[in-house]
């Protein structure tokens, strides 16, 4: 386990730095002059130039990169031009609220896909099976825009149940914030537990057919035992695989959501700074997106081996 955590952070590092690299670079191509943008409504040639030489806007990007790189791995991402505010606080500051949501949506998302593919599977052909599809079918067809509104609709004008909008933090009244966030929370996890659905009765229909299985049947082993302890584990591979990359997805941030529910979180944060060509945000929002995606892979490889460990040679 050890020789194998220590080759995928070995991969880690460098994948990093490219990553690096492409973030920096692709920032030089966005339209406009960052010294002007900070400029604001003053156009002195000479306070330019003084911005220019500040952030090192007058050395090559070479240059440029390498004294950027060495801020962020020390933890400074610099200042954003809107907020005046440091980088590193503002996605301290909104980081949380997305992780909460994501989350939760991720944890909706497996306390409903993975049980309604387990029964499709083992009940392939029945009422079951037909209406598990239809779910899958429902929730990967459903806008998640409409069924935001229509939540609203029902639990918090109709029913005044939930608050419409806006974010508590946990640390403040942690039933204030899962009740402002359970119906965003649903609304991202309702098409990920479609998808989920799909995958899971994919694998176990597959495993279902396996020698192991027959062999464990035949051994006189319930059925329970024989789905539970002997498909499921074989079957969730491809499951863990995909759970990580969606909640990368979600941890990436769920803009229209985000937007629908007043959520001020992560999605909301890049938008708004690309819109306001808020550069220093952009390339640090970014970079930790990236990271987060890396080490959630990181994470389902380890989650392989603890489910399976014939993976560990």
């Amino acid at each position: 386990m050890l020789n194998f955590l220590a080759r995928r952070i070995a991969q880690i590092v460098p994948t990093l730095f490219f990553v690096s690299v492409l973030i920096f670079s692709l920032q030089q191509l966005l339209p406009g002059d960052p010294a002007l943008v900070m400029a604001g409504e003053e156009r002195d040639p000479a306070v330019i130039e003084q911005i220019r030489r500040q952030h090192r806007l007058d050395q090559p990007i070479p240059v440029q990169y390498v004294y950027w790189l060495k801020g962020v791995l020390s933890g400074d991402f610099g200042e954003s031009l809107r907020n005046k505010m440091p980088v590193r606080e503002l996605i301290a500051q909104k980081l949380p609220v997305t992780l909460q949501l994501g989350s939760m949506a991720i944890l909706i998302a497996f306390f409903i896909g993975i049980p309604a593919g387990i029964v499709s599977a083992v009940k392939k052909g029945t009422a079951w099976d037909y209406g598990a599809n239809l779910f899958a079918l429902w929730g990967i067809s459903t806008p998640n825009f409409w069924l935001g509104i229509l939540l609203i609709f029902l639990f918090s004008i109709k029913l005044g149940w939930l608050p419409a909008s806006g974010y508590v933090p946990l640390t403040e009244d942690w039933r204030a914030s899962l009740a402002a966030t359970i119906m965003p929370a649903f609304v991202l996890g309702n098409a990920i537990s479609a998808i989920l659905m799909r995958h899971t009765r994919s694998a176990m229909l597959q495993v279902l057919e396996s020698d192991y299985v027959r062999t464990a049947r035949a051994k006189g082993l319930s059925e329970r035992v024989v789905i539970l302890k002997h498909a499921m584990r074989n079957a969730l591979t491809p499951i863990i695989t995909l759970g990580a990359l969606e909640l990368g997805t979600l941890l990436s941030g769920a803009v229209l959501t985000e937007q629908i529910f007043s959520i001020p979180g992560f999605g909301k944060l890049i938008v708004d700074a690309v819109f306001n060509r808020d550069y220093a945000v952009v390339q640090g929002v970014v970079l930790v997106t990236a990271t987060v995606y890396i080490t959630l892979n990181l994470v389902a490889d380890v989650a392989y081996i603890l489910v399976n460990p014939r993976l560990r040679g």
